[in-house]
């Protein structure tokens, strides 16, 4: 009987099919090293930064966005082409983007006083988090891209 009355809540509780979704703060994300190069973890490391710096304030801390304001990052977008997504930061963007049925439409300010390195880095920080899995974005990858948007 004791038995019994410590198995049936793990009993219980194993047969609840609730999905919560917890978005982890930008300050708690630590990629580790054993998924992603040194240079790319380096890359990371200093994207965070400039996340914090430059796009925290609209993409928020967890890369949520704000509602009907700024998208969040969803794989399709930010991890997805990755001259569309260096052309957007450089160029800015204007009118609605939906997103899941959902409608932005806060204008991106342009951002092309970032240098290459911190572009390609931004870039990797969002492309490695906020559920989205991409490719890193290299300094010579931005430097092509901005060449041709000039």
């Amino acid at each position: 009987m004791m038995i019994f009355l410590f198995v049936l809540p793990s009993v219980l509780n194993a047969q609840t099919k609730i999905k919560t979704i917890t978005k982890t703060p930008v300050s708690k994300i630590k990629v580790t090293t054993s998924t992603v190069s040194n240079t790319v973890q380096q890359s990371i490391d200093r994207g965070k930064e400039v996340y914090h710096k430059y796009c925290l304030a609209c993409h928020q801390a967890d890369g949520g966005g704000v509602t009907n304001l700024n998208p969040p990052f969803v794989q399709e977008w930010a991890g997805g082409n990755k001259s569309r997504i260096i052309r957007m930061i450089l160029k800015g963007s204007k009118g609605t983007v939906e997103i899941d049925g959902d409608k932005f439409s806060n204008p991106m300010a342009a951002q092309p006083y970032l240098t290459d390195q911190q572009l390609a880095d931004v870039l990797t920080f969002v492309r490695n988090n906020f559920g989205v899995k991409a490719s890193p974005v290299t300094a010579a990858e931005v430097k092509a891209v901005r060449a041709k948007t000039k």
